[in-house]
């Protein structure tokens, strides 16, 4: 069974810095892409970053690029979100997902992390 557990979520001030992990197990991964959505409260679930074992490709949406950098360390199947220059409208709760989607910014992703909160105050 595929388990993703997601650390590193909490509160920091506008203009700081946090980094989110994600760590995966139960599966084989190389030919997987893992990534980050975000969901704000009252809106919709929205793609963040995804990175792919297999040959390391990203993609950012484009409120987060030059902000956000994604890696992976594919000795732990772990990935990472570091968050820089962080905005009080990238408060969301962010959700791991990996799978092999048929858009890498859309999707599907096949399985999910509990989610964790990220909290920016002005």
């Amino acid at each position: 069974q595929v388990q993703l557990v997601e650390s590193g979520g909490g509160m920091v001030q506008a203009g700081g810095s946090l980094r989110l992990s994600c760590a995966a197990s139960g599966g084989t991964f190389s030919r997987y892409a893992m990534g980050w959505f975000r969901q704000a409260p009252g809106k919709e679930r929205e793609f963040v970053a995804t990175i792919y074992f297999s040959g390391g490709s990203t993609y950012y949406a484009d409120s987060v690029k030059g902000r956000f950098i994604i890696s992976r360390d594919n000795a732990k199947n772990t990935v990472h979100l570091q968050m820089n220059s962080l905005k009080p409208e990238d408060t969301a709760v962010y959700y791991c997902a990996s799978g092999r989607p048929e858009i890498p910014t859309m999707g599907p992703y096949d399985y999910w992390g509990q989610g964790t909160q990220v909290i920016v105050t002005s």
